[in-house]
């Protein structure tokens, strides 16, 4: 009988503390005063990276996976044109796009299919949209791909600079600022 009493009084003082913690972080968010702090406007994950080429236009056939290694070698991913304007995408078309094709769950090396435009993971299963930004639409994983951020020059070389996601087994993301 006592025992079960104590188990009450511990969760009851478990709420009570939740609850007011809760009620503590709800006041200081309204007390606020609107201004985020000059801190919160860059991230600490970030790395600055050189810009890297990976191909040029000419290299690219539409549906055609080209293997590219970004930020370094240790990073495989894929370089695409897809055929149709898509989100994140360079070059005349708007269709040049690059993804890590490390499953961001548990590193998995996925792969390219034609047919729906999606990178796999053979792991758990997980499938990430290539022409929606590397957005995941099944499976495990807890965030989207990371797609490489790219640029063109004048004459068609295809350069590197960014990613948007954390790339997988990194600690700090390769974002440029």
């Amino acid at each position: 009988m006592k025992c079960g009493k104590l188990v009450d009084v511990g969760r009851r003082s478990f709420l009570r503390g939740g609850l007011m913690t809760g009620a503590g972080v709800a006041a200081a968010a309204v007390a606020g005063t609107g201004a985020a702090p000059a801190h919160a406007q860059t991230s600490l994950a970030r790395v600055q990276n050189p810009s890297t080429r990976l191909a040029n236009l000419a290299d690219l056939v539409v549906n055609e996976p080209l293997d590219i290694t970004y930020p370094d070698e240790d990073s495989p991913g894929v370089l695409l044109k897809l055929g149709t304007p898509v989100q994140g995408g360079v070059g005349p078309d708007g269709d040049v796009v690059a993804f890590s094709v490390m499953c961001p769950h548990k590193g998995w090396l996925m792969s390219y299919n034609t047919a729906d435009k999606t990178l796999n993971c053979p792991g758990h299963f997980s499938r990430f949209d290539c022409e929606a930004g590397g957005q995941q639409v099944w499976g495990h994983a807890t965030q989207n791909l990371p797609q490489f951020q790219l640029r063109v020059d004048e004459t068609g070389d295809i350069f590197a600079e960014g990613a948007d996601e954390l790339i997988y087994g990194r600690l700090s993301n390769v974002l440029q600022a």
